[in-house]
């Protein structure tokens, strides 16, 4: 199945969310529309969205209320990328300019709080309590991942654990968040339900651990963003983690000395370092087994072409270059 298959599996139904995104980004403020716009409007693999609607059709849920969560899922998910970026201070993203670049850090938080905003908004007219449940808890324990994330940039004595911590709030929870409220939405069993919600979360590992790896392995024109954007952040990835804990003395003391000072004067070396200690393939070899585990958990779903873009889409995310 090619990339494009997943997502024309659900044609229509992606279709009618791109139509619920832009009627729900109206406003009486042309600024908070223009921002809007230019950031959904980047394309992107808005794989949010794609979880939902494959998820609830793997359950036999059609129509307006499952589009409406799917449009919710990406309004929240993009208020995140505003944030981040003015957290991070990046310049580029999916290929080209950041909000903050071109419009100022103060209207792409106030967007993003637009945005959020609108989609509590959406979920009202969701009028779903189990499901509004899903999604508020959602966004605090992505908050709190991002804070934390936060807390330890510019920390050498980051551990794997808190590593996977960070990037289970921050990445995985809205993964899980599409996927276990689409079945909730609709009215799977409790095997079904928590069989979704561990596939969001074990997918949404593989897909930040590639994303990780990336930083090192990848170039600026295939990835949409800049290379070594984590290392100039100075932020201790996994890639970095293993190297200070398995490298040679000469390479951890590099590492522990790139992420204590930020920057990517150093990033070629570090490339030749995590590459040289195997540092690449862990991070590899552990995004391959949390996809595995995400693909196990569909045999509690019923066999439909939806259930089978699922499991080609975990595969998708592990084998991508950007």
């Amino acid at each position: 199945m090619q990339p494009q298959a997943f997502y024309q599996v659900v044609a229509e139904d992606f279709a009618a969310v791109d139509g619920i995104i832009r009627n729900q980004l109206t406003s009486r403020v042309p600024l908070v529309e223009k921002i809007g716009d230019y950031i959904t409007s980047a394309g992107g693999k808005r794989l949010r969205p794609l979880l939902v609607l494959l998820s609830g059709n793997a359950l036999g849920l059609k129509g307006e209320q499952l589009r409406l969560l799917a449009a919710i899922i990406e309004f929240l998910h993009t208020s995140t990328l505003l944030h981040d970026d003015v957290v991070d201070m990046s310049g580029m993203r999916r290929g080209r300019s950041t909000a903050n670049a071109l419009w100022g850090n103060a209207p792409s938080v106030l967007v993003g709080d637009f945005l959020y905003a609108r989609s509590f908004e959406m979920m009202v007219d969701l009028d779903s309590m189990p499901v509004m449940r899903i999604i508020s808890q959602a966004t605090r324990v992505i908050a709190e991942g991002e804070v934390l994330q936060l807390s330890k940039v510019r920390d050498a004595s980051t551990t794997e654990e808190i590593y996977m911590e960070v990037i289970r709030g921050k990445t995985a929870m809205l993964f899980e968040a599409s996927t276990h409220s689409a079945a909730t939405l609709a009215g799977a069993n409790d095997d079904q339900r928590e069989a979704l919600r561990n596939f969001g979360d074990y997918l949404g590992i593989a897909f930040q651990l590639v994303d990780d790896l990336l930083d090192y392995q990848g170039d600026a024109e295939t990835l949409g963003k800049n290379v070594g954007d984590d290392l100039a952040e100075g932020k201790p990835t996994l890639p970095l983690i293993y190297t200070m804990r398995e490298g040679t003395a000469e390479q951890a003391a590099l590492v522990r000395q790139a992420i204590q000072k930020g920057g990517i004067e150093d990033l070629e070396k570090i490339r030749t370092a995590v590459e040289a200690c195997g540092a690449l393939e862990y991070t590899a070899r552990m995004a391959r087994d949390y996809a595995d585990r995400a693909i196990a958990c569909l045999e509690h779903i019923p066999a439909s072409p939806y259930r089978d873009a699922l499991v080609e889409l975990s595969r998708f995310a592990v084998a991508r270059t950007h």
